[in-house]
């Protein structure tokens, strides 16, 4: 059963996606007194134990800026899609006439509506706030202010009560797949491709995507999770909060995601950035995909260059998969999504605890653990002790000593040998009270 969709819609500046962070209990859209900071739909399941819906985070309508006609088609898309729409409008400004003219497309969109009073901060005044807004001519009207959360459990109660009802079992969670890289490399191309429509908006200014955007789609009869995000910058290019929350947010999208897909520009050199967010990825120890966007564009460049291009200018990240996509075309991209749920099935792989001292015992006989003139360090024994990724503890005699070269080096053998062949794999190494012949300290 699908789960209700519930969308809320304002003109700017009214609180939209302070409310969406309030009724979702999170920070989730960025929020600024900027008008036009939100673009794209920004959606989050919202789950008690007896029911679950869809909230969505949309642009201000009527906003006045490049990429208007973009948004505005958007928050159409999403109103035809609601089960039920919350019109925010402010309590401290009054009733505008944009206010009017976006009840106007509600009424003929002939949508279930509620009005949300918004920045009603004190109880005493929301009277005569809402007493204005009932000329909008929708029953239901109510205040909050999703700043001080004052009437938002009230909200969320009253949404759980009148949606269909959707058994939580019902909303398992897809497997997550973040794409990530710098501006303009065709993240939110791809992502409108495998949604099959416009779902968030693209354009040759940089920049346009400013949250990360959480997209739902079906391949195969699977559900998947697409998390568009905003191009990631260098630090001393950021110029104010909106750039500084839309990299927050991309960075805990690669924490939120099962899999990483990193975009890369064919026509374009990888830069320090890319290295950087790479070791980002590996820092979570996410599986990641390096795909190579736009190869068409780099004239007189093959696969296998692009392969061993790649590999000299990243090598931290040398155990990730390549994939050459086109997100224009679809090129490559069922490939994609193919290689990217085989690495999510190796990071739930578990290895027994004898092959893997097996195999430890065979790569450290081949290269020693590092040692220094007195001492010799040497890993006794290890055992996986988790997964997702999969993540072993091994016990050693100097645990100082084992550096994280040498972790790489056993990370990239453990590889070769047992079927996590693509992915991260995570390392603590901890020490034993003593060896045999040396004394207890």
């Amino acid at each position: 059963m699908q789960v209700p969709l519930v969308v809320i819609v304002g003109r700017p500046n009214v609180g939209k996606s302070s409310l969406f962070n309030a009724i979702y209990g999170g920070r989730v859209a960025i929020v600024e007194p900027t008008a036009g900071v939100t673009r794209d739909r920004i959606s989050r399941i919202i789950q008690n134990e007896e029911t679950a819906f869809e909230l969505m985070d949309t642009g201000g309508m009527g906003v006045e800026e490049e990429l208007a006609d973009h948004i505005e088609l958007q928050i159409r898309i999403a109103i035809e899609q609601a089960e039920l729409v919350l019109m925010v409008v402010d309590g401290k400004a009054g009733l505008q006439p944009l206010d009017r003219e976006i009840a106007e497309e509600l009424r003929r969109a002939e949508k279930d509506v509620i009005v949300v009073v918004n920045k009603c901060d004190r109880p005493r005044e929301n009277e005569l706030a809402l007493a204005d807004f009932y000329g909008l001519g929708f029953d239901e009207v109510t205040a909050t202010s999703a700043t001080h959360r004052l009437g938002v459990a009230e909200l969320r109660e009253r949404l759980e009560a009148v949606l269909p009802r959707v058994p939580p079992a019902e909303t398992k969670e897809p497997m997550k797949i973040a794409f990530v890289g710098r501006r303009n490399v065709g993240k939110s191309t791809l992502v409108n491709y495998l949604a099959r429509a416009p779902r968030v908006v693209v354009s040759e200014l940089p920049g346009t995507t400013r949250d990360s955007v959480d997209v739902h789609f079906q391949l195969g009869g699977i559900e998947f999770l697409a998390i568009d995000t905003a191009g990631v910058r260098r630090p001393k290019q950021i110029k104010d909060s909106i750039e500084f929350y839309s990299s927050a947010r991309t960075f805990n999208s690669i924490r939120r995601a099962d899999v990483v897909v990193h975009m890369i520009d064919a026509a374009d050199e990888v830069a320090r950035l890319d290295k950087q967010i790479a070791s980002h990825i590996i820092e979570e120890y996410k599986p990641c995909i390096l795909a190579v966007n736009k190869l068409d564009l780099a004239e007189g460049t093959t696969q296998e260059q692009w392969r061993e291009y790649v590999r000299d200018r990243m090598p931290g990240i040398a155990f990730a998969p390549r994939a050459f996509i086109s997100a224009a075309t679809g090129e490559g991209v069922l490939e994609l999504i193919r290689l990217a749920q085989a690495l999510h099935e190796q990071s739930f792989v578990r290895v027994s605890t004898g092959d893997l001292i097996g195999a430890i015992k065979e790569i450290t006989d081949r290269r020693r653990p590092p040692s220094t003139r007195s001492r010799q360090s040497k890993i006794y024994y290890a055992t996986q002790v988790g997964v997702k990724p999969p993540t072993i503890v091994m016990f050693c005699n100097y645990p100082h000593l084992i550096k994280a070269n040498y972790l790489r080096y056993l990370g990239a053998q453990l590889r070769q040998r047992f079927p996590f062949t693509s992915i991260p794999i995570k390392f603590f190494v901890r020490g034993r009270t003593h060896e045999p012949g040396q004394r207890k300290k």
